[in-house]
Parts: structure tokens; C-alpha cells; sequence
């Protein structure tokens, strides 16, 4: 039942493993007109997004890019300070006009230090609500990714509804392997498949707010590891600015240790054929280490832009959009590896004779 006198502001937490289909779930949701009053942020792992401009069609005053990295890592100071200033800072004419917050997380990130800002901040928790937690998961790699990578496995045990996503590319007995770990890590969490990111934003914000009951039993000890991890940042605080920055790099980089995300720019339009060369040879040698590919393409030849995804072996059919979203028409390829930096990278495409930019994000 949901508390009538608690005025503060209802926030869902929107995660899942990269490629898993989040950002579908609010393009979805944006087309149905679900989104008003809603102020949307959006992180990215590394400072060049493209998830902003993916998510064109929401209105810019109510999409909020937070790019300093991944948001786990950056949680007591951007989170806490967007959330902390959202209500004037994104004010229209003085007056706040939204009623509710997404926050759509990096692909990479461990919830446990998000929901313990929102739970547990004291200048975000008595502005602001923690409504639900919703974690979609790729049902072709899902599996995969909870075994391999601790913050999948987190985001499905924090989670008051899970979503399937790609259930149509498996074998009947494949996804009863997954509902099966699901259940196991969430075992109180609706399951609900969904295609096309068709989510029901009821899901999101649904009566009664965020709750321990029923959660797996490490989920409060994840939360409560995160407070002490909180209280040490902020005995940090009084041994200077200096000291403070070091323990965060420090924190930052042991978090996600062997993943980094690179960005590789072409300048000029890229044919196709060759293009699709280079990314079958990437799939073919290091295919289980492309743990997310994003891009927009500059195609020769085409006036719209091209947009692609892929997720370790699995490409899905690209999209044309019927513009570009900005000014910048340069082809932008985000990639997230673990154990393939930037120049390895950069030195694939141009063995096939395209020349990028490339840089770690």
C-alpha cells in the first residue's frame, strides 16, 4: 500500500547487463506518450554517448545525459548532485514540471552503490523516492553474463520485475535455463517477456515503493557494504580534495577492472561492405570479449544515418533513422571490450583500410 503522505518524488531504476535492451524499453515507452512529466537520465560508460542521440525522439529538456564515466563509480558525487539539484536546475519557467525520474544506468553498473545514494543520501532521499528497481536481461546471453560478470548478477537480485528480452532467438529448454538462475537470484520479481522493449511503465512505477522483503539475502548485505564504503569516502573528505580524487580513481578502477569502453571515429563516409568486414572479423576472433557495440554510421552512399547493435556473437539487424540526430555526421562507434583496448581496435579496422580515430573512454 502505498504511503498517501509521502510527497517526494517517485524514482525507477532502469538496469541490466549491456545489450540487454534498456534503452528500447524507453524508446518504447517515449512513443506511447508514457514519458510526460518524466526526467529521464541517462549514464554511459565513457564520455562520448550515443544513447542521448538514440533517444532522440524525447525531448531534450527532459533526457539528461550523466557521461563522467559509469555511474557506480561517480554515484556520491554526479548522481547525488543531479538528483540533489534536478528540481530547480531543470525548472521551467521557476517552476519543477516533472512528477517522476528514470534513471537508466550503464550497462556495467553494480546497483547496489545507486540504490544506496537514492536510500540512503540524506540530500537525495528527502527529495526523492526509491519506487522500483526493473532489470531487463538478455535472454540469448543472459546466462552468460550472470555467471561471468558480478554486477549481472546483482542487477537481477535487486530487482522487483525482471524483463526477458530476445526470448524469440532461443530454444524452448535454453530459456527455461534462465527463468530457472532468474528465479533463483529474484525470487520474488515478476517475469515479464517482452519484444520490441514493449514495457508497461506501470512496471516502473507501481504502488508501494522500493522493498527488502522477498529480496535474495545478499542484496541488504550489498546495500550495507555500500554505506560503509560511503562512510570511508567521507572520512576521506577532511584529508583534502587531493586524497579524496585518488581514493575515487582507485575505487573507480578496481570496479570494473579488465572492461574499458573506446570510441572510434571515421571522419568520412564508410562503405558498407568493407565496414561489415571489419566487425565480422572482431566477432569471428574476439567475439566473446565485444560486450557491447553501439554505433552510428555515415553510410557512402545514404542520406540517413545507419544505427547498429551487437552484443558479442550477436548482431541485430541494423536501423535507419529518418535523420540525423544532430549536427555531427561523422560515423561513432562505442564499444565495450574487456581485455581489447582502443589501438587494437583502431588497428582491425585499418588493416581493411579504414581509417579511425580512437581513444579510450
Amino acid at each position: 500500500m502505498a504511503d498517501l503522505t509521502d510527497t517526494r518524488i517517485p524514482i525507477a531504476v532502469l538496469t541490466g547487463f549491456l545489450g540487454s535492451g534498456k534503452t528500447t524499453v524507453l524508446r518504447h515507452l517515449s512513443q506511447l506518450g508514457e514519458l510526460k512529466k518524466t526526467l529521464i537520465l541517462v549514464n554511459e560508460f565513457g564520455e562520448v554517448g550515443l544513447d542521448h542521440d538514440l533517444l532522440s525522439p524525447i525531448a531534450d529538456d527532459t533526457l539528461v545525459a550523466i557521461n563522467a564515466g559509469c555511474i557506480c563509480c561517480t554515484i556520491r558525487t554526479d548522481l547525488a548532485e543531479t538528483l540533489s539539484a534536478a528540481p530547480f536546475r531543470y525548472a521551467r519557467g521557476g517552476e519543477r514540471w516533472f512528477d517522476r525520474v528514470i534513471i537508466e544506468t550503464t550497462g556495467i553498473a553494480d546497483p547496489a552503490p545507486v540504490l544506496q545514494t537514492i536510500l540512503g543520501e540524506p540530500s537525495v532521499n528527502k527529495r526523492f523516492v526509491l519506487a522500483s528497481v526493473v532489470t531487463t536481461v538478455d535472454a540469448v546471453n543472459g546466462l552468460h553474463s550472470i555467471d561471468a560478470h558480478p554486477e549481472a548478477l546483482k542487477q537481477v537480485a535487486v530487482a522487483d520485475r525482471v524483463l526477458l528480452t530476445k526470448t524469440d532467438l532461443l530454444e524452448a529448454d535454453q530459456n527455461e535455463q534462465l527463468l530457472a538462475r532468474v528465479r533463483q537470484l529474484a525470487p520474488s520479481a515478476p517475469v515479464s517477456t517482452i519484444f520490441n522493449g514493449a514495457a508497461d511503465v506501470d512496471w516502473l512505477f507501481a504502488d508501494g515503493g522500493y522493498e527488502l522483503d522477498g529480496k535474495h539475502p545478499s542484496v541488504e548485505r550489498w546495500l550495507q557494504l555500500e554505506h560503509q564504503a560511503d562512510k570511508a569516502h567521507r572520512d576521506h573528505e577532511h584529508d583534502g580534495e587531493q586524497e579524496t580524487a585518488d581514493h575515487d580513481a582507485k575505487h573507480d578502477r578496481n570496479r570494473h577492472g579488465r572492461i574499458e569502453a573506446s570510441c572510434l571515429t571515421f571522419s568520412d563516409p564508410v562503405d558498407p561492405a568493407t565496414f561489415e568486414m571489419c566487425l565480422q572479423s572482431l566477432q569471428m576472433l574476439r567475439g566473446a570479449d565485444l560486450l557491447r557495440i553501439k554505433g552510428i554510421i555515415n553510410v557512402m552512399g545514404m542520406d540517413k544515418p545507419m544505427v547498429i547493435h551487437g552484443v558479442q556473437h550477436v548482431f541485430h539487424p541494423p536501423e535507419i533513422l529518418e535523420q540525423w540526430p544532430g549536427n555531427d555526421r561523422r560515423t561513432r562507434i562505442v564499444m565495450i571490450t574487456r581485455d581489447l583496448d582502443h589501438l587494437a581496435l583502431q588497428e582491425c579496422f585499418a588493416n581493411l583500410g579504414l581509417k579511425a580515430e580512437a581513444r579510450q573512454m
